[in-house]
């Protein structure tokens, strides 16, 4: 290897170290991968004036799967209520949110289950029954399809660091445990950027960094609840003095010598162009007169997402991969209490998006769906459920095959044949599935997806994608 190509490779590797580490900071709203150089093979967005977007409404903890999609019919619900009798929700309290699909969900025996929402998400209720909401059943990480025999004996890879939270996080968002490089929301972006004329908005985080939207490509915008984040002494006269801020604008923005410090200008001076024209969009961009929820830091996130797909036309994006959060579902104890609260966060949430995206003109072209760490046990430990696996998401939106339920219904049991333990659910659909599915929606083709999903190819091809847009 010449000297030229010793450098190159030096090069690459060092912004690829970087990336990992990189975070952000009050003068740059990027968490980015600094290495943001590898080509990626772009999905062809070729003569394509439409607008897909998919968010993702990630629940922080391991969100208790039990007492959010509840076993209603009788036989289901008396063996919820036994295994949970302090935690278990009055079967009366769930009477005005039962879900009534257009198909019953069986489990692996054939036999019915009838489910009701937590009486908190009352508020999706109506979007599940205009058929633009569905329910994915049992749904977690997997490497590959794994039967409880196989769980029990070993014989097959699982995925690593079960029940973990950061681990399992990671392996949710990237396929990989604490410490990934990439997401498979930013490997789905990295086929997007070349489409989009302002390649900096594909794919933007409204709470923090996750893995999940690191590209090799694209890179990860942060903006807050308002809107973008300003450098410090450029927004307003540093010092009262505009010759302040232009002397510090040349200062952060000019190219260096040294490698680190011309890789950190540029992406400060990216940030800097990106936050004005940012800005400048969401000023001329329309009045969302859907209201929002107040108090509710779910509500605020998405509501920017919202302003921001408002904006999507003007600043020439086709495709945009979008990222927001709310924790506290780690309820080893206060289920009863605080769970119900998280509940109605996100069903007042979710309900006023998903009517602002019709006020807006492009609920058909704007998918969300939620997931967490992992699901939690079945079997209560008097007032909470512990770390679980398989849990119960939702999707929504105006190209959502709703009113459905997707996946099998899993036996509601303690040790039974669709758990380890506890009502600890074996997954009978994987996360690569899911992501496959919604990634099928944006335009991937399947021999990218099978590049960006890795363990996509370990799943029979006729059910890689569930249907449910």
């Amino acid at each position: 290897m010449n000297n030229s190509n010793k450098l190159n490779a030096s090069r690459r590797a060092f912004l690829q170290r970087a990336s990992v580490l990189s975070a952000a900071g009050v003068a740059t709203p990027f968490a980015l991968n600094l290495a943001a150089m590898a080509q990626a093979s772009a999905a062809d967005l070729s003569g394509s004036d439409d607008y897909k977007a998919i968010v993702c409404v990630f629940l922080y903890g391991g969100n208790d799967y039990a007492n959010t999609l509840v076993p209603y019919d009788v036989a289901n619900y008396n063996a919820y209520q036994q295994l949970r009798p302090s935690l278990a929700y009055q079967r009366e309290s769930l009477n005005s949110t039962i879900l009534t699909p257009l198909a019953t969900p069986l489990d692996r025996n054939g036999v019915a289950h009838q489910y009701a929402l937590a009486p908190e998400l009352a508020p999706l209720l109506p979007i599940f029954n205009a058929g633009k909401m569905g329910v994915l059943l049992n749904v977690g990480t997997l490497i590959q399809p794994t039967s409880k025999l196989q769980y029990q004996n070993k014989s097959l890879a699982l995925p690593p660091k079960l029940f973990s939270h950061n681990d399992q996080q990671s392996v949710w968002q990237s396929s990989s445990p604490e410490g990934a490089s990439s997401g498979w929301g930013g490997r789905m972006g990295d086929l997007f950027v070349s489409g989009n004329s302002n390649a900096t908005f594909t794919c933007v985080n409204v709470s923090g960094n996750a893995v999940y939207l690191a590209g090799k490509q694209a890179v990860q915008y942060q903006v807050t609840p308002n809107g973008s984040v300003p450098f410090s002494g450029l927004k307003s006269p540093l010092y009262g003095s505009s010759a302040c801020s232009d002397a510090l604008r040349n200062l952060v923005t000019q190219p260096r010598v040294h490698l680190f410090e011309n890789e950190y200008n540029r992406v400060t001076a990216r940030s800097i162009d990106a936050d004005g024209t940012l800005t400048a969009a969401l000023a001329g961009g329309p009045v969302i007169n859907t209201v929002f929820p107040s108090n509710n830091s779910l509500g605020d996130q998405l509501k920017m997402v919202a302003r921001m797909i408002s904006t999507a036309k003007s600043l020439g994006e086709k495709r945009q991969v979008f990222f927001v959060s709310l924790g506290g579902f780690d309820n080893h104890d206060g289920l009863v209490t605080d769970h119900p609260v998280l509940m109605k966060t996100v069903a007042d949430a979710l309900a006023a998006f998903y009517n602002a995206t019709i006020e807006l003109g492009v609920s058909k072209q704007v998918t969300s769906f939620t997931a967490s760490d992992f699901g939690r046990t079945l079997s209560g430990n008097n007032d909470g459920s512990d770390h679980g696996w398989g849990s119960m998401h939702f999707m929504l939106g105006g190209a959502v095959n709703g009113q459905r339920y997707y996946g099998t219904a899993p036996l509601v049991a303690s040790n039974g044949d669709d758990d380890v333990g506890q009502g600890r659910l074996l997954p009978t659909t994987s996360v690569d599935q899911y992501a496959a599915t919604l990634g099928k929606w944006l335009g991937i083709s399947d021999s990218n997806l099978l590049e960006l999903l890795p363990n996509l190819k370990n799943f029979n091809a006729s059910s890689r994608y569930l249907g449910f847009v």
